[in-house]
């Protein structure tokens, strides 16, 4: 009888060992415990510590509330001024309703990360180059409103969201590059002009002064020498005054030139017309050299016609013989009467 009780005592404490060890749970700190019976939420959150469900009734799911980091991977897209880039993310989320995490989605994880990738790629499509590089700051946040929205109804807040990292194709690395090169080589030649603006307004004061007091130039000289000697060179510089320079200039100039009457235009030569007959029926004397053009007769040929007439004698000398004015033109001889033949040049001076 004893040994009966004994074995039912024993029997009910590995009994209540086993219920015990079936049904005890251990809920972390950081976790919550969702329990559903027979499959239906009980409509309790287990709190951390120790507690106990239902033997093959229940089942316990613990739900981790801690701060998830979520890596997006890079995602391609082409932002709105048609530049191919590649975006990367992370995102950094909680679980604040336990009870939605584990009924309103399979896996919240999954799902969070899938609405990262499409709100990323979508805030690439709406956005310029240049936000992606600078105003990173307003894509964050919009990106976080965009994953957030749906998230609400999985017990899932998102805390922050950060773009990364942007990976651009090396063409376009180079055409920034040389862009960012032109815009500073431009900024340093705008300081050079202000410099030289500056500078010239002072020399032009120094100037000024100077020209004021003559003094102030020859102490300047001085100046210079000394600063010149004070270094240990074998060059020698003097100072030539400016103004005897252009006194200089001033002299070698030439005064004002007369101005030279301008030839007139020769008149072309007219063609000059056959003899014609005298009235007796003779020709006109020919000479055998025709006087040339008083602008084809060289100083030779003008200096020897006048040596030959000189050494004719005044009577033989003819008309003929003379040398016409450049500008007399020889008039028409009456013609001669017809039958009469050629007459000689004897013959022509006899008649004259």
């Amino acid at each position: 009888m004893v040994e009966d009780v004994l074995t039912a005592v024993i029997a009910a404490g590995c009994a209540g060992l086993v219920y015990i060890a079936g049904a005890a749970r251990v809920v972390k700190q950081y976790e919550r415990g969702v329990v559903l019976r027979l499959g239906r939420y009980t409509g309790s959150v287990r709190s951390p510590g120790f507690t106990t469900i239902v033997p093959f009734v229940d089942r316990l799911h613990k739900v981790n509330m801690q701060i998830v980091t979520l890596p997006i991977p890079a995602q391609e897209g082409i932002t709105r001024d048609n530049v191919t880039v590649r975006v990367d993310a992370v995102v950094y989320f909680k679980v604040v309703d336990a009870a939605n995490a584990v009924i309103q989605v399979e896996d919240y994880r999954f799902a969070v990360s899938q609405m990262a990738q499409t709100s990323l790629r979508s805030i690439i499509g709406k956005s310029d180059l240049d936000d992606l590089l600078s105003n990173r700051e307003k894509l964050n946040q919009g990106l976080e409103l965009m994953i957030d929205s749906p998230a609400i109804g999985w017990g899932v807040q998102i805390d922050r969201v950060e773009i990364k990292d942007v990976s651009l194709p090396d063409t376009m690395k180079r055409s920034m590059a040389r862009q960012a090169e032109a815009d500073r080589e431009r900024r340093a030649r705008i300081i050079n002009a202000d410099a030289e603006l500056q500078a010239s307004k002072k020399l032009a004061e120094a100037a000024q002064q100077m020209a004021d007091t003559p003094a102030a130039l020859q102490l300047r000289l001085l100046q210079t020498v000394t600063a010149v000697a004070t270094e240990k060179n074998s060059t020698l510089v003097l100072p030539f005054p400016v103004e005897l320079l252009r006194f200089l200039e001033k002299a070698q100039q030439p005064g004002p030139a007369a101005p030279t009457p301008a030839a007139p235009a020769s008149a072309s030569a007219p063609t000059p017309e056959p003899p014609k007959p005298l009235a007796n029926g003779s020709q006109p004397f020919t000479p055998a050299h025709p006087v040339a053009e008083a602008a084809s007769v060289t100083p030779v040929r003008a200096a020897a016609d006048a040596a030959a007439l000189e050494a004719e004698p005044e009577g033989e000398r003819g008309p003929a013989s003379r040398a016409p004015e450049p500008e007399a033109q020889a008039e028409p001889a009456e013609p001669a009467p017809p039958g009469a033949g050629p007459a000689g040049p004897e013959q022509q001076r006899s008649e004259r």
